[in-house]
C-alpha cells in the first residue's frame, strides 16, 4: 500500500527524472508521458490520466510552471500554484512521476526523456502535438485519448464567476 510520505518522492527535477527513467528502462518499463496545466483537477483530468496510464508501465506527467501558465492563460491563472498542482498530481495512484517545466511547451522535456508513448487529449491531432515528431522518430508511439465532455477548468472558473462564489 502506498503511503502519504511517498508522494513527494514522485516529484522530480528534470535531471533527477532523466536518471530515474534510465533505471526504469533497465527493467524494461514502458514510459508514458503526458502534460498539462492541471490547474483545477477535475473528472476529465482523471479520465485522461487513467487512459494514458494503460499505455505503459510508468506514467510521467509534465506540469506547466506558474510563469508558463500566466503566459498561456493570462494573469488570473493559475488558480492553484505549481506546488499545489504538482502535489495533487503526485498523489494520484496512476501517476508515477511529476515534473515541472518553465517553457510554454514540453518539447525540451519530451526530447530529454524520449518516452515510449506520448499521450494527449482528443482535442489535438498528431500534427499539433508538441514532441510527436521526436517521439515517433525515436521509435515511440503517439496516442490521442478521448476527452470527457463537459469538464474543463475554464468552465469551472466561469461557473464560479457567474454564481458569484
Amino acid at each position: 500500500m502506498k503511503t502519504v510520505q511517498a508522494i513527494p518522492y514522485k516529484i522530480f527535477t528534470l535531471t533527477e527524472l532523466k536518471h530515474q527513467v534510465k533505471r526504469w528502462r533497465l527493467t524494461n518499463k514502458k514510459i508514458v508521458f503526458t502534460n498539462g496545466v492541471f490547474d483545477i483537477l477535475h473528472e476529465g483530468h482523471i479520465a485522461s490520466l487513467s487512459e494514458a496510464a494503460v499505455h505503459g508501465h510508468i506514467l510521467i506527467v509534465g506540469i506547466n510552471a506558474d510563469a508558463s501558465v500566466k503566459r498561456l492563460k493570462g494573469d488570473s491563472r493559475p488558480v492553484n500554484n505549481e506546488g499545489s498542482r504538482t502535489l495533487l498530481m503526485a498523489s494520484l495512484v496512476m501517476v508515477d512521476a511529476v515534473v515541472l517545466f518553465e517553457e510554454d511547451t514540453p518539447l525540451n522535456l519530451i526530447t530529454a526523456l524520449l518516452p515510449d508513448v506520448l499521450v494527449k487529449g482528443g482535442d489535438y491531432t498528431i500534427e499539433q502535438i508538441v514532441g510527436a515528431k521526436e517521439v515517433m522518430a525515436n521509435g515511440g508511439e503517439v496516442k490521442i485519448v478521448p476527452i470527457l465532455e463537459g469538464f474543463s477548468t475554464t468552465g469551472i472558473i466561469e461557473r464560479m464567476k457567474s454564481s458569484g462564489k
